[in-house]
């Protein structure tokens, strides 16, 4: 059955709590995933979490303290001692205890990793820690199971029973040289049914995908998800086999940063939730504020320009906001699909041709739309001459927007930057800005004022 948060839940937990009833309590929360336990948790106050934290064992709690939430699990840490927060790393794998232990403070990270017992484990956290988090380094881990091309078989069976004790999932068995460099990987169905005598390297598949350690998390979650791995091996520049990284690693990777796109199309300038403190969000949302209120004064003074043009066809004010909307929705549309496009890396081609294309595109749906702006003024008894005016502006400003939503993100992402700040109050605000300005500057060629 499907674990489902009930308000009745969270009561009964706290009233166990309450009362110390950690037999009861202790026989409630047994059957629940760690995952689940940690979402109880999330919804308890520190003092009832805590509780619950020193009354469960080690191998279950640090599993619930890599599901709280950040905000949470930080407060949980802070209430731990070194020995503790040390006891509860041991039980993790090596890429979770460093994620844990990267978020203390350095005295108390440099504390615990000295109370870590097992040298080996401590080692391996060690130099996890020393690559930046954004890199194939940062998000593997070291547990996985290798072969050298010389074991036979039999020998390789048994030696492999060893090392899958240590390893949560076994997705993939890599096989090394003597100097443990990667040469490929080895079937299961392969291994079992070849003769005991045999040598692995008559039998393992050369043929095998991996990310260099230095290589940016984006740039892996590419290559797992075209090439739909559930885990990859990561290797240094001399093909060192160093470690591997698994899909549930990431899939965070991958809904981090779709949460940080969404933010930076919405105009919100850091990562923020809902319920961080108001000067943390008046941080992430003013920025854009400011900026989208520049470009709102940047299309008063255009429109102050045109003065004259208000006082002999004031009907033109009226259709500033048509305009600017226009503008504001193709060239979101159009920065939208790109940036999907360069995340998929299926952005191809020479500009020229993404030029034409998107020149094409825009005149077919300028055109359509002209002629529906058209009927309108002929529906509603304006001049013809100023029907066409209306249309002629608002094609102009459909293709002019769209080039802008589609060349500002591939630029941005050509000098490094995020292109998906392309899809937000900075697109929008400049195509504001020159739809208004390129509406009345065709408007006065062909009304002549």
């Amino acid at each position: 059955m499907q674990f489902e948060l009930t308000t009745e839940l969270v009561t009964q937990v706290e009233q166990l709590i309450e009362q110390h009833n950690d037999k009861a309590l202790k026989q409630l929360l047994q059957d629940f995933h760690y995952a689940d336990i940690a979402e109880i948790l999330d919804e308890l106050h520190l003092k009832e979490a805590m509780y619950i934290i020193k009354l469960l064992d080690s191998e279950t709690t640090s599993e619930v303290l890599m599901e709280l939430d950040e905000d949470n699990r930080e407060k949980v840490l802070e209430n731990l001692s070194i020995k503790e927060i040390a006891e509860e790393v041991e039980e993790l794998d090596t890429d979770d205890a460093a994620d844990i232990i990267a978020e203390l403070p350095e005295e108390r990270r440099q504390a615990v990793i000295s109370n870590i017992e097992d040298a080996e484990h401590q080692a391996e956290i060690k130099e996890l820690l020393a690559y930046d988090q954004d890199t194939a380094g940062g998000l593997m881990a070291k547990e996985l199971v290798k072969v050298y091309e010389t074991w036979t078989v039999a020998g390789c069976l048994r030696r492999i029973r060893g090392q899958a004790k240590e390893v949560t999932r076994v997705h993939s068995i890599y096989v090394v040289t003597k100097d443990e460099k990667l040469i490929g990987r080895l079937s299961l169905k392969d291994l079992i049914t070849a003769k005991n005598e045999q040598k692995i390297a008559d039998i393992y598949i050369s043929n095998v995908d991996f990310v260099y350690v230095d290589e940016d998390v984006e740039e892996v979650a590419r290559v797992m998800q075209k090439y739909d791995l559930e885990a990859i091996p990561v290797i240094d520049q001399n093909k060192t086999l160093l470690g591997r990284i698994t899909i549930d690693d990431i899939v965070d990777v991958i809904r981090e940063e779709a949460d940080k796109d969404y933010q930076l199309a919405a105009g919100i300038s850091q990562d923020v939730e809902a319920d961080d403190s108001i000067w943390q969000l008046t941080r992430a949302r003013l920025p854009w504020l400011v900026l989208g209120l520049f470009g709102g004064l940047g299309s008063v003074f255009i429109m102050e320009g045109y003065e004259d043009a208000l006082n002999h066809y004031k009907e033109l004010f009226f259709f500033t906001p048509l305009i600017a909307a226009m503008a504001g929705n193709v060239g979101v549309q159009s920065s939208a699909i790109i940036v999907q496009g360069l995340a998929n890396d299926v952005v191809k081609g020479s500009l020229l041709s993404r030029l034409l294309k998107e020149i094409g595109l825009s005149l077919i749906n300028g055109a359509v739309l002209g002629i529906l702006v058209i009927l309108f003024g002929q529906l509603m008894g304006m001049p013809l001459k100023f029907s066409l005016t209306i249309a002629i502006s608002m094609m102009s400003v459909i293709i002019i927007a769209a080039l802008i939503g589609t060349f500002v993100p591939i630029i941005l992402d050509k000098r490094g930057i995020d292109p998906a700040i392309a899809t937000g109050p900075f697109i929008t605000t400049s195509n504001d800005i020159f739809g208004i300005f390129l509406f009345f500057y065709i408007a006065k060629l062909i009304l002549g004022f």
